[in-house]
């Protein structure tokens, strides 16, 4: 089959699309025909080598976490799922397994494939209503299984402010409208190319990334900033609110009167991925893909991705 590999370590222009395998599914896994996959900051940083010495990757390795497909074949003791079904989802490397969920860890051989096996009994898939369109199903897996925590998290009540700190990657073009639906007050930081797509989709204030950020701010989102850039952010927050972060690895709590956390919910407490579907169905939780490539531009799509500025997400379609 085809896919996009890394042969080694390296950026994303060494990426290659070649021949591989066809993965088969084991006891307990199925294999999809990927009809759709999105990009995430995880696909092209784990084969550049950031987390090398904790996750050692094999070679040849088929990046990809967020997808959706068609079952083509289950393993023995599948149940959820049947060769047909429409699903979508997201899943980590196998090499990542230590740092996947303990209970149900949802891994994969890579997305960016025209087939790829995942571990069936996983929070993060599900069947993909036909309402629901596989580029955007794909576009929403990962963003939206982040964006639902940090809703949850949040507490956020009508007339509340929110800072969202780097709106307009895929997790802030899901997160900011679920805001904005809630009567939020939302600033957003973003691009001065980017303030109609963040207005569009409900926020009531774009600042630059270079301007001041507002203070006194009920719950500030921090998607993009790394703990040596963070302070801006957490005297940002009123005493009594919320710094939430989901940039690894996450900051060290300097300030005693608000809430800081790093949020990853690995197991759905906040909403799995049909919860996802029924948002998405439902038009509360909307995909913004800013750019679409064949499976065969999937190495220039990873490139564009890191060197080039794009709103919400990049897709791969095969």
């Amino acid at each position: 089959m085809k896919a996009v590999v890394a042969t080694g370590y390296g950026q994303p222009e060494e990426f290659q699309v070649a021949e591989v395998p066809v993965p088969r599914p084991g006891p307990g896994q199925i294999q999809v025909r990927i009809a759709a996959a999105s990009i995430n900051p995880t696909d092209v940083v784990l084969p550049g080598g950031a987390y090398r010495g904790s996750v050692e990757l094999e070679f040849p390795h088929v990046p990809g976490n967020d997808f959706a497909g068609t079952v083509t074949e289950v393993g023995p003791g599948v149940t959820a799922f049947a060769v047909g079904d429409e699903i979508f989802g997201a899943a980590v490397p196998r090499a990542m397994r230590a740092i996947a969920s303990k209970t149900r860890p949802s891994l994969s051989t890579g997305a960016f494939a025209e087939y790829a096996v995942f571990e069936a009994d996983a929070p993060v898939l599900a069947h993909r209503p036909p309402g629901l369109d596989a580029a955007d199903a794909a576009a929403l897996a990962t963003a939206g299984m982040t964006a639902l925590p940090l809703i949850g998290k949040a507490k956020l009540k009508e007339g509340q402010t929110a800072l969202v700190i780097g709106a307009t990657g895929g997790v802030g073009t899901a997160l900011v409208p679920l805001l904005a639906a809630a009567g939020v007050h939302v600033i957003a930081t973003a691009t001065e190319a980017d303030v109609e797509l963040l207005r569009g989709l409900g926020a009531a204030e774009v600042i630059g990334y270079g301007d001041a950020y507002p203070q006194d701010v009920d719950t500030v989102f921090n998607l993009v900033l790394k703990a040596d850039r963070i302070a801006p952010a957490v005297e940002a927050v009123r005493p009594g609110g919320k710094l939430l972060s989901i940039v690894y690895p996450p900051a060290e709590p300097v300030r005693d009167d608000i809430e800081q956390e790093f949020v990853l919910d690995l197991d759905g407490e906040f909403g799995d991925m049909s919860d996802v579907a029924e948002l998405a169905v439902s038009g509360a939780l909307t995909a913004t893909i800013s750019r679409r490539y064949t499976l065969d531009e999937g190495r220039e799509a990873c490139v564009a991705f890191v060197r080039e500025h794009t709103a919400g997400k990049v897709v791969i379609t095969t």
